[in-house]
């Protein structure tokens, strides 16, 4: 896909292709917010805002109107954008020019009844917030029963009420409340799971367009591929060749609860927050590392290490203990994974990522910055120690210890390290 930059004097439209209510505007704050964050709501509520007083269309507007107004870098716009493309309520199109300009389609928020059957969202919901903080939620959506023993239904019809005339009514188009659905990128190859399956046990009209989009839905969210899939879909095929929607469902969920401690899907795959990233345009060699931290997702960073080949089980349990039990962000994870590594000849000991962690929970990091300026303090300790021991003492250590690496002054030796850091994520 072609890199598009994105200028200050760029223009936009919004056109809403929904009717906005108050209803979306809790559901978006209440529902989505956890999931895509506050710079990507605020955006989607200034796009609202730009609309005109019939809520059809806005004015053009500059990328510098929205800058001023959000008090967000065109980088930071670009990732909310996305955020809201990426869950339904965001469509944009670009036109290129002398002076570029891009349309921006809103969508409806999914109704709280469909969002919560939804296989992605709810689930993502669940993750971020936790048990309780879910509960919560989900009770204000609850509907109120109401008791009607003993009263008996007296509401006219229709046909009771008025009578049927004819007109010579033109038709028209009319705004009505649309919801855009969220779009994945091909996660299973239905041709492979197809020829997998014996002959005779599959129906021809199994795989139609609802089930392929679960199937799909489902390989995202739990991270499968496409033979571990197959294998799935061979125990939730009726006698009829038809795949049980709830049963695969359910047998997706426990296949990955039974493989990864009981845990349901986790942060582990998301990456650091916009909020908590470091300001765009710092191009030394600690803040290329620093990015490579905030922009790659702990799976993938762990992943490199295992030169692209997917971490074993236990150490993805951990990454969940990191992320989900400590609750420690991103990008704090990539650091701690970095540093552990290099401390302890490339094995995660459990025990020190614990004691690690438990402490850089304690002080509250959540940047990669705090946690690199930590790890090299406590560094320091560390050697001092060892040193009145052992004068000799050489112990390896991340390449971002060396104060000189801002000043881009840095060893044949380290800068050979620091490129093999960085290459996998250029």
């Amino acid at each position: 896909m072609k890199v598009i930059s994105l200028l200050p004097a760029d223009i936009y439209t919004v056109v809403n292709k929904t009717v906005l209510t108050e209803a979306d505007r809790k559901n978006l704050i209440t529902l989505y917010e956890p999931i895509i964050g506050s710079l990507a709501v605020s955006l989607y509520l200034t796009l609202w805002r730009d609309l005109d007083k019939l809520e059809i269309m806005s004015i053009d507007f500059t990328h510098h109107h929205l800058m001023a107004i959000l008090k967000m870098d065109l980088e930071a716009i670009r990732i909310a954008r996305e955020a809201l493309e990426s869950v339904g309520l965001l469509k944009t199109f670009y036109k290129e020019a002398e002076i570029n300009s891009y349309v921006y389609e809103l969508y409806s928020p999914l109704p709280a009844n469909e969002f919560f059957a939804h296989p992605i969202l709810n689930v993502i919901l669940y993750n971020n917030l936790g048990n309780k903080e879910y509960d919560l939620i989900k009770k204000e959506y609850e509907k109120m029963q109401v008791d009607l023993t003993g009263y008996t239904d007296i509401s006219k019809m229709l046909n009771m009420t008025f009578k049927s005339v004819s007109a010579n009514i033109s038709h028209f188009d009319v705004q009505s409340h649309t919801i855009k659905p969220i779009e994945l990128e091909k996660q299973i190859d239905f041709d492979l799971i197809i020829s997998s399956i014996p002959k005779g046990i599959l129906s021809n009209k199994a795989f139609n367009k609802k089930t392929k989009d679960l199937i799909n839905e489902l390989a995202f969210l739990y991270n499968l591929d496409s033979l571990k899939m197959a294998e799935i879909l061979r125990t939730v095929i009726n006698e009829k060749g038809f795949i049980e929607k709830e049963n695969l469902r359910k047998t997706v969920r426990k296949y990955y609860q039974f493989n990864n401690g009981g845990s349901l899907p986790t942060l582990i795959y998301r990456t650091q927050p916009e909020y908590l990233r470091s300001p765009n345009g710092d191009t030394t060699n600690r803040g290329r590392i620093i990015h490579v931290f905030e922009t790659t997702s702990p799976y993938d960073f762990l992943k490199s290490k295992y030169k692209g080949v997917r971490p074993t089980a236990r150490d993805l349990k951990l990454l969940e203990y990191l992320v989900v039990d400590l609750e420690l962000k991103p990008a704090v994870v990539n650091v701690l994974i970095d540093y552990v590594l290099r401390r302890n000849n490339n094995k995660l000991n459990q025990a020190f990522i614990e004691t690690i962690a438990g402490q850089w929970k304690r002080l509250n990091i959540k940047t990669a910055a705090e946690a690199m300026n930590v790890a090299e303090k406590e560094h320091q300790k560390y050697t001092k120690k060892a040193s009145k021991v052992n004068s000799k003492i050489n112990e390896n250590q991340p390449v971002w210890f060396n104060e000189n690496i801002t000043k881009e002054e840095i060893s044949k030796e380290e800068k050979e390290e620091l490129e093999d850091l960085l290459k996998e994520f250029k």
